[in-house]
């Protein structure tokens, strides 16, 4: 079974501050065109709150707003295009994203963004681009995550030597990523390469903090390869540095009721 997830593929929306006023003498129009400015941050504020709890109906009236007040900010647009696929409206998330893009270009979040929802929507070509568009882009502050999702898309479209060498690269700039760590691992453990795998793992937790998906991971190694001491080594760390996580339960044998 698949274990390949995307990668910390957050889409969280990025608030901006109210824009500052102009109020000097004889501005009308400049004045104007604050005020619509801040009722568009407001709005778009808003909305952003009623996405992030749920309420899609009060999200649309918000965002689309904010869009009618101020149609050239690129984060309403990065924000619509979240909404509409929660609405499952796909042609206007990609009519959002590329106004996002058109209007900031060099953004990395917003190309970062689309490029997930790319992939998912089985376009890897186009995904894989954007996510290395914004690894390569200086004002992005982890280019490790961009390359670690390049892999996961890679991954899920079969393409395993290049999201091998994806997950390679955000190692490589970032080498205590454990996501990353996890994804190499467990690919290579789902191609056959167990004892690779094995050996990438502990040199990882050898030198970096474990988290409960890689020491789950290594019980899995472990049973593949009959190492029943190895098995209990990641388990007994699991249970107590992850005692009561998901990672744990989905471990140990499951007893019939009664």
């Amino acid at each position: 079974m698949r274990n390949a997830r995307p990668a910390v593929l957050a889409l969280a929306a990025l608030l901006l501050a109210a824009c500052s006023t102009n109020n000097s003498p004889g501005s009308n129009y400049k004045s104007q065109e604050t005020e619509s400015d801040k009722a568009a941050s407001l709005n778009k504020q808003l909305g952003t709150v009623y996405l992030r709890q749920g309420n899609l109906a009060l999200a649309k009236e918000k965002l689309e707003r904010a869009e009618k007040y101020n149609p050239r900010d690129p984060e309403t647009h990065s924000v619509l295009a979240l909404l509409y696929e929660k609405l499952d409206v796909p042609e206007q998330v990609d009519e959002q994203y590329k106004m996002a893009i058109r209007l900031a270009p060099k953004n990395p979040q917003i190309i970062n963004n689309y490029a997930v929802y790319l992939c998912k929507t089985n376009r890897a070509d186009q995904g894989v681009k954007r996510f290395l568009e914004a690894a390569r882009n200086p004002l992005y502050r982890t280019p490790e995550l961009a390359y670690s999702n390049a892999g996961v898309c890679l991954r899920e479209a079969k393409r395993y030597e290049e999201a091998s060498n994806a997950f390679a690269h955000a190692l490589q700039i970032r080498p205590n990523f454990a996501e990353a760590m996890f994804q190499s691992a467990d690919l290579d453990m789902e191609r056959g390469q167990i004892a690779q795998a094995r050996e990438q793992l502990d040199k990882y937790l050898a030198s970096y903090d474990a988290t409960a998906d890689l020491l789950a991971l290594g019980v899995r190694m472990a049973r593949a390869l009959n190492d029943r001491m190895g098995e209990e080594k990641y388990t007994r760390r699991l249970r107590i540095e992850f005692a009561g996580s998901e990672q744990l339960r989905s471990l140990e044998p499951k007893r019939n009721p009664g």
